[in-house]
């Protein structure tokens, strides 16, 4: 028995037919151990005893004793069925460019896994035990991150994940990148040998996109709720008006994430002496980055919504071909291995968190424009001698012109692939590589929002803004000190960054006003 399925350890993850995006991220990131659900052994073995079935029996089925893709008519002899799987591997394993983050490496073993406990691929378990033995071991496979094209499932990324298994390729391992066999020596691990379908069954998958496209989501959901602390900072630091944010406005256009951002804002506003002081001016209406918050924060969260429910039933999915069909005792040729459900999801994450950077960059606008704020001039003090925040502005507008670059859709691309086999794929893994990208973009710019609120706050100073506003501009500055003269900026915008990043700043807002949904 591996170690992977004897383990106890606390906090153990036991995959069976479906997986949590919780459960997803302790495996991922928090280190949680991984076995196999008894049921789900059960499962893979009654697979395999068909797939043996449908070998000794002779009758064609791709990818099992045929050649894969425009070879799926070439017979393949029965004593070379190892080496087609093997060679299967070695041959696509060809990706190019910078190596997947080690969690989106841990993502793409653990999806795998659960896709083949489902029990309809038709491998040994011998072969998914050793999947959670590199997860729990903490062994990595170096995946390079481009050269998937999102149908036949992610070939190139998912064969270098695979080479691991057979001993080959490099590996990361306690910090350090080594041979894969000098690794599986070390841990007293046998390279597996692949039998019938085995190698197939491997690369035919969707695990590379779901992995990026889980990260995003998981980060996103934080990201969120720190975008509505950083518009209600704003708010205050504008004088902004409040009524936009009554309940009774998203009562009456009752979409779903605009309903929670405005319940978000009335809480992050509660109890504010600074709106108090501004009831009788003349201003009639704000800006549209600050009326519309939750409109636009909260078509963004519905957007995701989508998305994680694309995630949900693609973590309770097989993506082989052909699929193994026990109770029938039947092989399938088909399309689960296509990444369209993901690629438009990722295109879906990557509009919405782009929109989210956007109107974030105009309140950024709003604060450090002297003719619309009221306030000095890029909140600097003593203007001209120093800059103040100007170039924050800057790097903001580069960051959301560079966002609608990466948004234009990748799934409305496709290149036949395989010599017009595949003649339609998704792009989806782009889809997904730049989701993760436009997120970070996203992230440093409501840094810079939250970085900017709390020096226009600073010149609010003697009226205290509502109660999560305040809480959160506490702690802001606690790691950014008022800016009385032009220094180095950046470090103190990565301790804004991190206080996003880790939930932090929407942990002190909501000391103050509650929980943020």
């Amino acid at each position: 028995m591996s170690r992977a399925a004897g383990s106890a350890a606390t906090g153990e993850v036991v995959i069976d037919q479906d997986l949590s995006l919780a459960a997803f991220e302790a495996v991922v990131r928090g280190g949680a151990r991984v076995s196999l659900a008894p049921a789900a052994r059960e499962r893979v073995q009654r697979a395999r005893e068909l797939v043996e079935r449908m070998v000794a029996a002779g009758d064609p089925v791709y990818g099992v004793n045929t050649g894969f893709g425009q070879f799926q008519a070439v017979r393949i002899a029965p004593g070379e069925l190892r080496a087609l799987q093997r060679n299967l591997i070695v041959s696509h394993a060809i990706g190019v460019g910078e190596p997947f983050p080690r969690e989106v490496v841990r993502g793409m073993l653990l999806l795998r896994a659960q896709s083949l406990a489902i029990g309809a691929s038709g491998v040994r378990v011998t072969l998914l035990e050793r999947l959670l033995d590199l997860l729990n071991e903490g062994v990595h496979p170096v995946i390079p991150s481009q050269g998937s094209v999102g149908a036949s499932g992610d070939l190139a990324p998912l064969a270098h994940m695979a080479l691991a298994l057979i001993g080959e390729g490099e590996v990361e391992y306690r910090g350090t990148l080594q041979p894969a066999a000098a690794v599986l020596r070390e841990l007293g691990l046998e390279p597996l040998t692949l039998e019938a379908k085995e190698g197939l069954a491997l690369v035919n998958g969707t695990q590379a996109m779901a992995s990026l496209l889980a990260l995003v989501v998981i980060d996103a959901d934080v990201l969120m709720r720190s975008a509505d602390v950083a518009a209600a900072m704003s708010v205050e630091a504008l004088k902004g008006s409040h009524r936009p944010f009554d309940a009774v406005v998203a009562r009456l256009r009752p979409h779903p994430g605009a309903e929670l951002v405005a319940a978000n804002l009335r809480a992050l506003l509660r109890d504010s002496p600074l709106n108090a002081s501004h009831a009788d001016c003349d201003k009639v209406q704000d800006a549209y980055s600050l009326r519309a918050v939750p409109q636009v924060h909260g078509a963004v969260r519905d957007a995701l919504v989508y998305v994680r429910r694309v995630l949900e039933v693609e973590f309770a999915s097989v993506t082989d071909n052909p699929l193994v069909v026990v109770d029938e005792e039947r092989a399938v040729s088909a399309g689960n291995f296509h990444g369209e459900p993901l690629a438009l999801a990722a295109d879906h994450a990557k509009l919405a968190l782009a929109e989210l950077a956007n109107i974030a960059e105009r309140r950024v606008e709003q604060m450090l424009n002297p003719a619309l704020s009221g306030l000095p001039a890029f909140l600097a003090v003593d203007g001209g001698l120093n800059s103040g925040l100007m170039i924050s502005q800057y790097t903001a507008a580069a960051l959301v012109s560079e966002n609608k670059v990466l948004a234009h859709p990748a799934s409305v691309d496709s290149i036949p692939t395989s010599a017009n086999q595949e003649d339609h794929v998704s792009m989806g893994t782009i889809g997904c590589r730049q989701a993760r990208m436009v997120l970070e973009n996203t992230t440093w710019v409501i840094a810079i929002e939250v970085m900017s609120a709390a020096q226009a706050l600073d010149f609010r100073a003697g009226v205290r803004p509502g109660l999560g506003v305040h809480a959160a501009h506490r702690r802001v500055r606690r790691e950014l000190p008022h800016l009385e003269q032009d220094v180095y900026l950046r470090p103190g915008l990565d301790a804004v960054r991190e206080l996003l990043r880790s939930g932090e700043l929407v942990r002190s807002a909501e000391a103050a006003a509650g929980a943020l949904r």
